[in-house]
């Protein structure tokens, strides 16, 4: 008969994590399932691309939060956490309600409705601590770390999305029609093991933290997405500036020693980077075609919102009215081709800027919820940067830690600059959901609590 001394112990910090991620596990099913490939459709823009698995997934995770708070396992949501998640509907079903055709409209509404408040408020009930906290934000790297391995191995074999006539564009497991969904993923997972690596966590979760950004700095460099790009340099300055000088020297210098060696030792995509780099400051001199779309259709939701201020078009109006107000300079779509796709005409149908897209589809009422709302996040995370004390997520010895203060300004900050690049649609827009409701959770109850 075996002893108490050979049988196999589980530790409490192994105990505690697997409990954790039990009852996590509608959340991280959420991020293990945005693995699962694409296909060739999802990545309309705007309101489009719903119907993934993990879209569906998130409706899971929506269902057993109700059956929580029903059955009273959860607490509901304050009266301040009610009302700033729950601001966006107020333009939602306005815009639904006057538009020229409202049947056309309801998709849109639960789509805005999916991403901007059920899953959210369902990820801020379901995280109950800090250490919940960082259970998400770890998960969040592994997926990017995940995906970010396939990007690279895309690039070194030639087997990604086309770019300038080589399938060498780096876009994870997302296809070529969502060129945006590895690079935002990457994106996040950076801004996450920046915030860690900047906090205040153990130092074996900052070390950890550290070896992940080296890791995640290729694939997005390789995603030649220069909307990630600038918005990953936004928030994780902002993060450094949050950090203190003195930590954020030490970490500066590593990233730009990095930098260096991946890109200009290695010379790992060097001509391709300088040249895409170089084309962001090319907007009225010789600037490529999807920069010339990008500010014609820009123009276009201008237009829109010039002939309904209060209201806009309606949702999922904007490729419906887009030809009446676009000029001749609007080309008829992107081309897409690679990462096991054939080429395919991609239609534009959203002005790649989620500010213009909410402003000529829902009016002006419509983009201030929105940007109340999100405005609200961020302020209180700010607010509550300070307030992260000695348990930064996991204690010592039960294995790293995340401050979330600085996690959460970083998620919340590369978001709203993105949307002057991007806007809702395609796979990963369900993982967007997921990191505002990481947010929210910081900014609305995480940081009062022990």
């Amino acid at each position: 008969m075996a002893t108490a001394a050979t049988l196999p112990v589980v530790g409490p910090g192994a105990r505690d994590l697997l409990r954790r991620a039990g009852v996590l596990s509608p959340v991280l099913a959420v991020l293990a399932l945005l693995l699962v490939p694409g296909g060739g459709g999802g990545a309309e823009g705007g309101t489009g691309g719903t119907g993934t698995v993990a879209d569906a997934a998130s409706g899971l995770l929506v269902l057993v939060c109700l059956v929580r708070v029903a059955r009273g396992g959860a607490r509901p949501l304050t009266r301040t956490a009610a009302v700033v998640l729950g601001l966006p509907v107020l333009g939602i079903c306005l815009a639904a309600i006057t538009s020229n055709d409202p049947a056309s409209s309801l998709p849109g509404v639960a789509r805005y409705v999916q991403v901007f408040v059920l899953v959210p408020a369902a990820v801020l009930l379901t995280v109950r601590d800090r250490r919940d906290f960082a259970v998400v934000a770890w998960a969040l790297v592994g997926l990017a770390l995940l995906q970010g391995a396939v990007g690279v191995a895309q690039y070194l074999t030639g087997t990604g999305a086309s770019y300038q006539g080589e399938d060498i564009r780096a876009v994870g497991t997302f296809g070529a029609t969502d060129v945006m969904g590895m690079a935002t993923v990457v994106s996040y997972g950076l801004v996450v093991v920046t915030g860690i690596a900047l906090g205040s966590g153990p130092g074996r979760a900052r070390t950890a933290a550290l070896v992940c950004a080296g890791l995640l700095f290729l694939p997005l460099v390789l995603s030649f997405s220069r909307g990630a790009w600038i918005a990953t340099v936004f928030a994780c300055a902002l993060q450094l500036l949050l950090a203190g000088p003195r930590r954020a020297a030490r970490v500066a210098l590593a990233a730009g020693a990095l930098g260096v060696v991946l890109v200009g030792g290695l010379g790992i995509g060097s001509d391709l980077v300088e040249e895409r780099v170089t084309s962001i400051t090319r907007v009225t001199a010789a600037p490529d075609q999807s920069v010339t779309d990008r500010y014609t259709m820009w123009a276009a939701a201008g237009e829109m919102w010039r002939a309904e201020p209060v209201t806009g078009v309606g949702l999922k109006g904007f490729p419906r009215y887009r030809d009446a107000h676009a000029s001749v300079a609007l080309s008829s779509g992107s081309d897409t081709a690679g990462a096991g796709a054939g080429f395919r005409r991609q239609p534009l149908l959203s002005p790649h800027n989620m500010y213009l897209l909410v402003l000529s589809e829902q009016g002006l009422v419509g983009l201030l919820a929105l940007v109340g709302s999100w405005t609200a996040l961020l302020v209180g995370a700010l607010r509550r940067r300070g307030g992260t004390g000695a348990d930064t997520g996991f204690g010592p010895g039960s294995g790293p830690g995340a401050d979330c203060a600085l996690v959460a300004t970083g998620l919340l900050v590369w978001q709203l600059v993105d949307f002057f690049y991007a806007d809702i649609g395609g796979p990963s827009t369900v993982l967007m959901a997921v990191v505002f409701g990481l947010a929210a959770w910081w900014s609305l109850v995480g940081a009062r609590r022990a």
